[in-house]
């Protein structure tokens, strides 16, 4: 690997993107917590708590629709149901991908924001392409199957090598399609997802900052365990907070793998993710009883103190060292992309 994580936090503190003369990610995490309560630009209504994307003015709810879980109901009734049942109920982020099930989430979406839904959402999807050709091609066949002329967020997919941002950013690459579909007002905002490693994402905005270009939204793993294994809130999150990207919470329970720990409840595990500065943290899922549970754990949030955030690490603190209930993050599980290169053009 040609850069050290020690340059990358070097980038991060001389190109402005933090606060200065704060000497460790664990200091700047605990400063940006301690000035950027997740309640302070945040509104209750109904039953859902809503939160300011960013510097986008967008409100958007504290809890996120998984796109790829709302595809696993083998009946697509089953699944257009609890996309309205979720959105009726006050959930109006919506996350999809160009990739999740060969494009039948997409499609089941796009059947479910009919009869006047697409209005009451914010409607996020990824493209993996990272050529300005495949991009362009992908950005087209998101929108159809969404059965859309807009995509309110479209972010680039699985950014975990640390070769795609110099892709993307490149003459012929991803962004120029993006910012042409944003030119054509086929995408509102742009963002970025990732969940392999800290370092790729702050290469990412490296390579953004070196291009002159600012993202809207950042999207990455934020749990109990990621506070102590290759850790986007402490080496990430800080950087984006201070420049109001919109900080999109993923993989809460780690496809219930955290779960499997024995050492958190999945409300503790929501309740982590959105005492952050998240504006909405994406959940996976796949049946009533799992959106329920999502309702629930906004209906008991309350922000933790300190030592309630410091109780619950501990408890993970062993489990999470060597990363082993993050699959996301040391294997290749979750690589989409690893697995059909030919989607990145």
């Amino acid at each position: 690997m040609d850069i050290s994580r020690r340059d990358l936090l070097k980038f991060a503190s001389t190109s402005g993107l933090v606060v200065t003369g704060v000497a460790t990610s664990e200091g700047i995490t605990r400063q940006v917590l301690a000035q950027n309560q997740p309640t302070s630009t945040q509104t209750k209504s109904g039953e859902m708590i809503y939160r300011t994307l960013g510097r986008t003015g967008e409100k958007v709810s504290v809890i996120g629709l998984g796109g790829h879980h709302i595809g696993r109901p083998k009946d697509e009734q089953e699944g257009i149901r609890l996309i309205r049942t979720a959105i009726d109920r006050g959930i109006n982020f919506m996350d999809n991908s160009w990739d999740y099930h060969n494009g039948g989430s997409e499609i089941r979406m796009g059947k479910a924001l009919q009869d006047g839904y697409r209005e009451k959402v914010f409607l996020m999807t990824k493209i993996d392409g990272r050529t300005k050709e495949a991009a362009t091609k992908q950005i087209d066949e998101s929108l159809k199957r969404l059965q859309s002329d807009r995509i309110d967020l479209l972010q680039h997919h699985e950014i975990i090598r640390m070769e795609d941002a110099d892709r993307i950013f490149a003459p012929g690459g991803a962004m120029e399609a993006v910012v042409a579909a944003q030119k054509a007002g086929k995408i509102r905002y742009i963002g970025f997802t990732g969940h392999k490693d800290p370092l790729v994402h702050l290469r990412m905005l490296e390579v953004a900052t070196q291009n002159k270009f600012r993202f809207d939204t950042v999207q990455m793993p934020l749990n109990v365990m990621d506070a102590h294994f290759r850790s986007f809130e402490r080496q990430v999150l800080p950087l984006l907070v201070k420049n109001q990207i919109g900080v999109l919470g993923m993989k809460s329970m780690g496809d219930q793998n955290i779960l499997k720990s024995n050492t958190v409840k999945p409300i503790e595990c929501l309740h982590y993710a959105m005492n952050l500065p998240t504006s909405t943290v994406i959940t996976g899922i796949e049946s009533m009883e799992i959106l329920n549970q999502a309702f629930e754990a906004v209906r008991t949030f309350k922000p933790m103190s300190q030592e309630q955030v410091s109780a619950l690490l501990n408890r993970t603190r062993q489990p999470a060292a060597k990363g082993q209930y993050e699959l996301f993050k040391t294997t290749s599980q979750f690589d989409s992309t690893a697995k059909n290169p030919e989607w990145l053009g």
